[in-house]
């Protein structure tokens, strides 16, 4: 008998719980009262509980009825989903977006997309693969359909690149650093007696692998023991901006300018990358241009930030204007 349940009798139950009355339901699902009565009571029939008390006024829910309304509508809600994930397809709509991201990639950037990305395509699975580095791989393989990757990865002739961001690298010490004090650039003379703390993958070894640039190094596989080296004083090192904008916010990091430092500072750009025959379909083709128009407010939050973090020579030169008016009125009195 349950296999004979249908669909058609879970939303009538639920329009009669939800009315409080067999004619409100009626109206809500334009039946006749006694239609709806007669389901009910077949549908009761079938499942071998009770689900309304009658005998007042207005038909109650039983205990039983309670406990089985929470499972109808889950069964509604459920077929609700096929049917749009259905008729998504129909129309050409990816059942499943798989995303390769690159550490590198801001955070909260990234999330507020798939927040937003849930809410445009509900009946779209998202699935992610967060990475060192290793990106380029899982996408030539059709591991996933879309990749987010720096600059420093080099996608093969079967890959389509396209431009997403900008991520500041700054260059940071401990505030309990020698180097924390120096102002204006450092020289590479002075910055190779210190350790220099840069990050390498291991699964993707090859294409890190570079001639030092200072003296002493100490490669670090993870961004995360790089961060807290950092921390705890025992190197220098850049790292992407919104790993350390609260460190750098709190003072526990400083920003230093070193010799070799472009024009500008350090950056890398993101780019999503995706087989080029295998172009991502509406879901993908969105996911990738919300991602690009992040960035330009996040672009004004990094430079802010930055702002913010060491003060600018204009600030400094005032700051000496008022030092020496202040001793010449002194000298005066």
């Amino acid at each position: 008998m349950l296999d004979g349940v249908s669909l058609d009798q879970l939303r009538t139950f639920i329009a009669a719980a939800d009315e409080g009355s067999f004619s409100a339901a009626g109206r809500r699902l334009k039946r006749a009262q006694s239609v709806v009565s007669q389901t009910l009571a077949n549908l009761e029939g079938q499942l071998g509980v009770k689900l309304f008390d009658r005998s007042a006024r207005f038909p109650v829910l039983t205990d039983q009825g309670r406990a089985l309304l929470a499972d109808a509508l889950t069964v509604a809600g459920n077929m609700d989903i096929l049917k749009a994930r259905a008729k998504s397809l129909a129309g050409g709509l990816e059942p499943e977006l798989s995303v390769a991201v690159d550490v590198m990639f801001p955070d909260a950037t990234f999330t507020r997309v798939v927040a937003a990305f849930q809410k445009e395509f509900p009946a779209t699975l998202l699935r992610f693969d967060v990475a060192s580095s290793a990106v380029v791989e899982p996408v030539l393989n059709r591991h996933c359909s879309v990749g987010v990757v720096g600059s420093w990865s080099l996608a093969p002739p079967q890959l389509t690149r396209e431009r997403l961001l900008t991520v500041r690298i700054p260059t940071v010490v401990s505030s309990q650093h020698p180097l924390a004090t120096r102002r204006g650039t450092i020289p590479t003379a002075v910055l190779d007696e210190y350790v220099h703390l840069t990050h390498i993958d291991p699964a993707d070894v090859s294409s890190h692998i570079s001639v030092p640039r200072y003296a002493r190094v100490w490669r670090l596989a993870h961004l995360g023991a790089k961060l807290a080296f950092l921390r705890a004083g025992l190197g220098f090192g850049a790292l992407p901006l919104h790993w350390i904008e609260a460190d750098l916010a709190s003072g526990t990091l400083v920003q230093i300018t070193t010799e070799d430092a472009p024009p500008g500072g350090r950056m890398i750009i993101m780019s999503a990358i995706y087989r080029t025959d295998s172009p991502p379909g509406p879901a993908g083709r969105w996911f990738i241009e919300q991602l690009k128009q992040e960035d330009a407010q996040r672009s004004k939050e990094m430079t802010d930030l930055l702002s913010a973090s060491r003060p600018s020579a204009v600030r400094r030169q005032q700051s000496s204007r008022r030092r020496s008016l202040a001793r010449k009125r002194k000298r005066s009195r």
